[in-house]
């Protein structure tokens, strides 16, 4: 017997060995990939060495990303990586990467098609929703759960009620994933779709391209969400089709599948938007900002630091000089895209408008490093979250937008509209 599932129970019960599961069923479910990176994978690499594991289930299916304090920022940090490095020397792990290799992990992983549609993926890290947007069930675990992960190649999950979202009307200019997601957020609040699988849909969606689909499911987690996910279409398989190096599942939601709860948004009313100090959720249109002057801008992340991001913010910045007093620190997400943004010219726009261009790092994101924050300044940021102290000193303040806004308040030295440069 089957009923009808959303694309979340489906990939979920094809990983348990059930021909259907329901919301609140605990499931044992197989995994497809296990992610850990320079922060919380030494962690589990403690945890799994006191197991007394001697192998891991499967070094194909276990990445290894050193891309948080990337280049080694101290003492600390390089040692948290000689872990990771001796490891999966120890164990062959095949996704293993730092120096010249290593990217964000959420733009790195599904780059190089080591994540595809059908997955079931646990990192130990909080955006691992991001390959929700490939149609993948993906989601954040704490370190002692991929350390099981590594041992067992298995997790457990209580199967999540779904909240579907339905985006509908024409885009505004300037409006992108990264505004819908923040205008969701702001609506919901912060802990409005908790354990719950956020399904974006609509014709809205239907037409994003992939960048703005991943901006979407990366900050799923910051309305709570267990998973945020995109049921796979011709743009997905685009993508995926060069990429992918194995075989994979597409899964699509019922079209009687039960939700918890169903949210529609007509986008011809959002504005590109801002979410204030020091929550997610504290958004409010790019009219009603006011006069917010900044110390900082960043540009980069696994939430807009790919190459159309870098495309978007290079096109807006093209022949104009960062204002005096601000800091523009730019950082493509990975080799690749740091490669493809020299080769079209996007670095030399950002030099010569007086930007500082890093390596592919999440860096000054968590407060890292590559540009943490004084007491008392502000920056604006195409990063996830705001929270207090997120990107340096606790009395800081930090703003959360889209690339086209922080390109535009780079120049205008406040928060402000790539509109006002015309």
């Amino acid at each position: 017997m089957s009923r009808p599932m959303t694309i979340a129970e489906k990939i979920i019960a094809a990983h348990s060995g059930h021909d259907w599961v329901e919301p609140g069923q605990l499931v044992d479910v197989q995994l497809d990939m296990a992610l850990g990176n320079d922060i919380t994978a030494p962690i589990s690499i403690e945890i799994f060495k006191k197991a007394g594991a001697k192998k891991v289930f499967d070094r194909k299916k276990i990445a290894l990303v050193a891309d948080h304090f990337t280049p080694n920022k101290d003492i600390k940090s390089a040692e948290q990586v000689r872990m990771l490095r001796e490891f999966s020397q120890e164990h062959a792990i095949l996704h293993f990467y730092e120096g010249g290799q290593v990217g964000v992990e959420h733009c790195l992983l599904p780059e190089k098609g080591i994540v595809l549609p059908g997955d079931v993926v646990i990192g130990a890290d909080s955006h691992t929703c991001t390959y929700g947007a490939l149609g993948a069930f993906a989601t954040g675990v704490g370190s002692t759960d991929l350390a099981a992960a590594m041992i067992t190649g298995r997790t457990w999950f209580k199967v999540p009620e779904s909240i579907k979202i339905v985006y509908k009307g024409e885009l505004q200019p300037w409006v992108g994933g990264k505004d819908l997601i923040l205008y969701t957020i702001g609506d919901m609040g912060v802990d409005g779709a908790l354990y719950m699988a956020m399904e974006f849909t609509g014709p809205v969606i239907e037409s994003l391209p992939m960048a703005d689909r991943f901006t979407m499911s990366n900050m799923a987690i910051e309305a709570g969400g267990k998973a945020g996910l995109i049921n796979p279409d011709t743009i997905t398989e685009e993508y995926v089709s060069k990429r992918a190096g194995r075989s994979y599942q597409v899964f699509r939601s019922d079209e009687d599948a039960g939700y918890a709860r169903v949210i529609e948004y007509d986008c011809s009313a959002i504005e590109p938007q801002i979410a204030f100090p020091h929550l997610p959720e504290n958004t409010v249109g790019i009219s009603e900002v006011g006069t917010v002057e900044l110390d900082q801008v960043v540009i980069g992340s696994c939430t807009n630091g790919r190459i159309e991001d870098l495309a978007v913010a290079a096109g807006i910045l093209q022949g104009k000089t960062v204002a005096e007093g601000l800091r523009l620190i730019v950082l493509p997400a990975t080799p690749a895209i740091w490669a493809e943004a020299l080769e079209k010219g996007f670095l030399k726009i950002f030099s010569d408008a007086g930007a500082v261009i890093g390596p592919p790092t999440c860096g000054p994101c968590l407060g890292g490093h590559m540009g943490v924050l004084a007491k008392g300044e502000k920056a604006l940021s195409t990063t996830n979250r705001n929270f207090v102290g997120r990107m340096g000193h606790p009395e800081s303040e930090l703003y959360l937008a889209s690339p086209a806004i922080a390109a535009a308040s780079a120049v205008l030295g406040r928060i402000g509209s790539p509109g006002e440069l015309e």
